[in-house]
């Protein structure tokens, strides 16, 4: 088991009683086990309700319903901050647990005539529409509507049968237009799904002749329709003439320099495959394509390429870190060039030359000296960290982070943008590492860390918490904190803000500090991403979502909770100004493509350089 899986595990057997919904383990991908190693070095305390959740009762304790406190409800209203609750304590919750077609029968009752226009249906609509993937599949929901629409529904009671026709039919269209708003851009991913929307687009525009009342409805339907169908053929007319880069993919400056934009499964992009003698082809491919479809495309080159003959036995992809570590993915793996580590590379080979596999030599060996950080300004620094890490937070679809933790590898053609966002958030960590222990003067290196510290502090001001939690364990890593020699010639007012900076990092009490101040805070805000994700996870494993067929209502209305302040952190455009510097664009690229070692015994090799343990 990975060494996240661990930590989510122990945390929540301590908050529901150990027993939680069996013994099942966390279906984890590699990106989640290499996620900033200091964020796990300590488990929840078992004692920490004041700080997340209430001591679980006795249905809580055996894994079965989970009664969320009311810090997880909704933070929508904009004069609420990103964790304050929106109904107040004790509140009953909207809807009380049924089956799957049933509760949405019922959340349609609660959209009826001017009750829709409520804040409480309005949160409803919204907790219905984020996760209704836990408990109903997308194309089981659309077709429930359809048949809701149409009248060919067997749901029944008496407010929805006493109701005319209209408002029936209005409280369905508030649904589908709701969730056309929600997943709108990924909506051509699924074909399926689309395509069940444009079969429900004409019985609604039939109706309209019927039912004038319906026109503003359907005139915002047609638009979204519209929107959608120009958007597949913009985006496949684009994709004939331009591939996407993707992280560390062909490091040129005018790739890196470009504002980045969402990445979805459909879109191409160019890859290298190596040879176990380190040769490589270049293969385009879909960012979802398969391991199968992969060595497809690499056979084919090698059959137009000068490679020696004799490879009628059947090539197998692998994944090789800078560690030397191996993994052998499955023929119907999908989306793999986002789960990648840091400093892994795929290759192909048979498998009688699995074990000859090495890491690329640039991987393995270092050149220490100064590099470019030397040169630069903190604040140059922390801007361009902090405006990169918004495009890259932008580009990441609300829902992305459902479906990670939720659907697990179903889902990764769905998460492909936050996957990258997590590589990022290790990579900035393991830069600040590197950094350090490529200086090879102790004068400079105290330097580099009192530069690093200012970049951590401008990056909190910025209310950038992804690159200040990254930069902090970066320096808390144990081959930068044991050289003593070298903080011993850190002024002493850095020394106490870094104190304080690993104070406010500090995962005891469920990261109670960090959560104190981001309360606080006003959007614009990048938060520390794998902490959104380990309280998803917490109610994803410490509540079962169905009992006895039943929706486990609480569960939807938590999980629909993280989401909206997720939405809430990025309601207010980010607006930093990175072009004073002389040297911007110099800046702006090295800080998009970090050259990082992510090898942890090589930066204990860096590290006992510099400074031997008998010093």
């Amino acid at each position: 088991m990975k060494p996240l899986e661990k930590f989510l595990k122990k945390q929540t057997s301590h908050l529901a009683g150990g027993g939680m919904a069996g013994a099942r383990s966390l279906q984890r991908r590699q990106s989640v086990s290499r996620i900033l190693p200091a964020f796990l070095k300590e488990p929840m305390p078992p004692d920490h309700a004041d700080v997340f959740a209430d001591e679980p009762g006795p249905e809580a304790a055996d894994g079965r319903w989970l009664e969320l406190p009311d810090v997880l409800r909704s933070p929508s209203s904009d004069e609420l901050s990103p964790c304050e609750p929106l109904t107040p304590s004790g509140s009953p919750p909207l809807l009380l647990p049924d089956t799957p077609e049933a509760l949405l029968g019922r959340a349609l009752e609660q959209l009826l005539g001017a009750a829709r226009h409520s804040p409480t249906a309005e949160l409803l609509l919204d907790d219905l529409i984020l996760t209704h993937s836990l408990f109903l599949p997308t194309d089981r929901f659309l077709l429930e509507l359809q048949q809701h629409f149409s009248g060919a529904s067997d749901y029944s009671s008496p407010s929805w049968d006493q109701s005319d026709v209209l408002q029936r039919k209005q409280a369905v269209l508030s649904v589908l237009l709701h969730f056309m708003e929600t997943y709108k851009g990924i909506l051509q991913e699924e074909e399926s799904t689309f395509k069940l929307i444009k079969d429900l687009y004409p019985l609604v525009m039939k109706d309209v002749q019927r039912f004038p009342a319906l026109e503003e409805e359907v005139k915002q339907l047609h638009r979204l329709v519209e929107t959608a169908e120009l958007r597949v053929t913009q985006e496949v007319s684009a994709n004939t003439r331009k591939v996407k880069p993707l992280f560390r993919h062909f490091r040129r400056i005018d790739s890196c320099l470009q504002p980045r934009v969402a990445f979805r499964g459909s879109d191409e992009i160019f890859c290298r495959v190596y040879m176990p003698d380190h040769s490589y082809v270049t293969i385009r491919s879909r960012l979802s394509a398969s391991v199968e479809d992969i060595l497809t495309s690499v056979s084919e080159k090698l059959q137009y390429s000068e490679e020696p003959s004799g490879r009628d036995e059947a090539l197998i992809l692998v994944a090789v870190a800078s560690s030397g570590e191996k993994a052998m993915l499955k023929p119907n793996e999908d989306c793999v060039f986002t789960t990648l580590g840091i400093n892994s590379h795929l290759f192909a080979c048979t498998k009688d030359s699995l074990d000859n596999l090495v890491p690329l030599p640039e991987e393995i060996q270092s050149s220490p000296g100064d590099t470019e950080i030397h040169r630069l300004e903190a604040e140059d620094v922390a801007s361009h960290l902090t405006v990169f890490h918004w495009e890259l937070f932008s580009c990441v679809h609300e829902v992305e982070f459902v479906d990670y933790v939720f659907h697990g590898e179903r889902g990764r053609r769905e998460t492909a943008n936050l996957e990258l966002l997590l590589q990022r958030c290790s990579e900035v960590q393991h830069w600040v590492t590197t950094e350090v222990l490529l200086c090879e003067s102790a004068g400079k290196r105290a330097q580099l860390l009192k530069k690093f510290i200012k970049t951590a502090a401008i990056c909190k001001q910025n209310q950038d918490m992804l690159s200040f939690f990254a930069v902090v364990m970066g320096l808390d890593n144990a081959a930068v904190s044991r050289l003593r020699l070298t903080w011993e010639k850190m002024p002493g007012k850095f020394k106490n803000l870094f104190r304080k900076f690993e104070n406010f990092t500090d995962p005891c009490r469920n990261h109670k500090t960090y959560r104190d101040v981001i309360s606080r805070m006003r959007p614009p805000v990048i938060p520390f991403v794998p902490l959104i994700l380990k309280d998803l996870t917490f109610i994803n494993e410490s509540s079962k979502t169905f009992l006895d067929g039943l929706v486990n209502v609480e569960k939807m209305h938590a999980v629909a909770e993280r989401v909206r302040t997720i939405r809430k952190y990025r309601s207010t455009p980010l607006r930093i100004d990175t072009e004073s510097s002389p040297n911007h664009l110099q800046t702006k690229a090295y800080v998009r493509q970090f050259q990082v070692i992510d090898n942890q015994n090589l930066l204990f090799e860096l590290s006992h350089k510099l400074e031997p343990s008998s010093q």
